[in-house]
């Protein structure tokens, strides 16, 4: 995909949820954490749908079925339906779907929401590699899920059988930290076997496709905490992204970004969809947002002046961004960081 590469966040004259239609929103990280609504976020989304914007919630934990997440978002306050929630689990069952004929059987490593997708889909979830599985379906169990599993996916896979996996997410936020995602799980059937599954979530064209066949959006707006899913994955589908920093990514992480990495825009939590965002002007002195001017000073990014400090991360996203052009920047950023508090 030849994209123009981005050296600093944009701004927008328009409150974001005025600006777009649709927000396509993760949840890990973004809307909850460990089961507990993040700060900001029941109040920021209710202004958001209250202003006319519809909110979807697209995520790549293929565990719960969309009516458990819409009644967990609903318990939170944020009212949901089962309609609203596009998971990766329905997103690889159409993958398989459209390889498998109806009725093939199907060996689920995963939780019930990845049963339930492969049924919507016609095909016949299985437990075991000795069941004749035409595939073998592997996505989030849950913190429980045996390892035991992971060895009977091995087993259906060495003997030939096609992989599929909803997700590679290496890590999931939870109230207590950074966890082992799917991506873990899948690496271990990937050790044991050699192989390589096929993948439906964030980043990859299925669950973009599963989004916006379910969602309608005509002018979408992707809200994610992940550089290499969310961002990543509205880069790959040509759609603007909002980063918000209440999950795993850290604005130094954000600074080193590569291009496919670099988000539209960027807010320290959902309220940033509910604000305009303020442009960053490039100068001779640095890149200039809010009260706060970014440069590249000796080797390190230097800043000046004062205001919030979400701008000036803007600033210097702009300054370190600029000077990576097409790759990842190695300038150091400690010391600003700190000042600001991160």
């Amino acid at each position: 995909m030849n994209q123009t590469v981005r050296t600093g966040p944009d701004g927008s004259e328009r409150r974001l949820g005025d600006a777009y239609d649709t927000a396509l929103l993760d949840l890990d990280g973004v809307v909850y954490a460990g089961g507990e609504a993040i700060a900001y976020a029941v109040e920021s989304l209710a202004a958001a749908r209250d202003g006319g914007m519809h909110l979807a919630y697209v995520t790549n934990n293929a565990a719960r079925t969309p009516e458990a997440v819409a009644g967990h978002l609903t318990e939170l306050g944020v009212p949901a339906a089962p309609e609203d929630v596009i998971t990766s689990a329905q997103a690889v069952a159409r993958l398989i779907a459209d390889q498998l004929p109806q009725g093939s059987k199907v060996l689920v490593i995963g939780a019930e929401g990845l049963r339930v997708a492969l049924r919507e889909r016609g095909l016949v979830p299985v437990e075991s590699a000795d069941d004749d599985p035409a595939a073998v379906a592997q996505g989030y169990g849950g913190p429980d899920m045996p390892w035991s599993r992971l060895a009977e996916a091995s087993y259906a896979v060495a003997r030939g059988v096609p992989w599929f996996a909803s997700n590679t997410d290496l890590t999931i936020p939870s109230a207590r930290g950074i966890a082992p995602g799917n991506g873990a799980a899948v690496q271990a059937v990937r050790i044991a076997t050699g192989a390589e599954p096929q993948v439906a979530g964030k980043p990859l064209p299925p669950m973009h496709r599963e989004t916006i066949l379910r969602t309608g959006a005509e002018r979408p707006l992707v809200v994610g905490d992940r550089l290499d899913t969310d961002i990543e994955g509205a880069y790959a589908g040509g759609v603007d992204s909002l980063l918000v920093l209440t999950g795993v990514t850290t604005p130094a992480q954000l600074l080193a970004a590569r291009p496919e990495h670099r988000p539209t825009f960027v807010a320290e939590d959902l309220r940033g969809l509910l604000e305009p965002h303020p442009a960053v002007v490039g100068g001779p002195d640095g890149f200039r947002c809010g009260g706060w001017t970014a440069a590249v000073d000796g080797g390190e990014l230097v800043l000046s002046g004062d205001g919030e400090r979400v701008d000036a991360l803007r600033a210097l996203c702009a300054a370190a961004w600029s000077e990576a052009g097409d790759g990842a920047c190695g300038l150091s950023a400690d010391k600003v960081l700190a000042r600001l508090g991160w």
